[in-house]
């Protein structure tokens, strides 16, 4: 071993390890807190909707009236899925949700006209359309499996709500609607998981 080699500190698996810094989410486990841009996540919980709080997080701060009526028309606009797209769910139904996920996102790049545009203005649009194609694909790929035509997209309902009926193809109760939209609130945001990880990793 040669003294170069002997200074070298080795971690083992990921433990005490940081790689980046992000204003976006703080967690502090022993506390038991969390926040998303300094709002915590229990205020978020008890006074947000999922809506507001995707709006926080890609922007940095809560909307106002009008920049929330935007974002949540933005939503609704986006519930569409390319007939080709279903096709492939059906060809792949039998296969593991996550797989028919990944396959499903990977072949809606065909249909975006965004697809090479990689400007902050793009990216927000990609993130806004896949917030609302992601639901459906693991709603659609959830009732073909079982036999079930994907249920068409409503404008009323909000985005908890919507996920819910695309599910089920009825409308959800309130107290359902709202237990969905809390529990997409508190897995909005969590620092970085282990795919944005690697894809941080692979490209330096």
């Amino acid at each position: 071993m040669s003294e170069t080699d002997e200074k070298i500190r080795v971690f083992r698996g990921l433990k005490g390890v940081y790689f980046d810094r992000s204003p976006t989410t703080h967690i502090d486990g022993r506390k038991g807190e969390l926040r998303y841009w300094g709002y915590s996540i229990h205020d978020l919980a008890a006074h947000s909707t999922f809506e507001e709080t995707a709006y926080l997080l890609l922007h940095g701060d809560l909307p106002d009236t009008s920049q929330l009526a935007n974002f949540d028309a933005a939503l609704k606009a986006a519930r569409v899925l390319p007939a080709p797209i279903l096709e492939i769910i059906r060809a792949t139904q039998a296969g593991h949700p996550m797989d028919v996920l990944r396959t499903a996102v990977s072949a809606l790049a065909a249909f975006d006209s965004d697809t090479s545009d990689n400007s902050g203005a793009a990216i927000l649009r990609k993130t806004i359309r896949l917030s609302s194609q992601i639901p459906m694909i693991v709603a659609a790929h959830h009732r073909i499996r079982q036999g079930l035509e994907p249920v068409t997209p409503s404008s009323e309902l909000n985005h908890a709500a919507h996920f819910l009926y695309q599910l089920s193809g009825e409308t959800p109760s309130a107290d359902a609607a709202k237990l969905m939209d809390l529990d997409l609130i508190l897995h909005a945001e969590h620092g970085s998981n282990a795919s944005s990880f690697t894809a941080r990793v692979v490209t330096g």
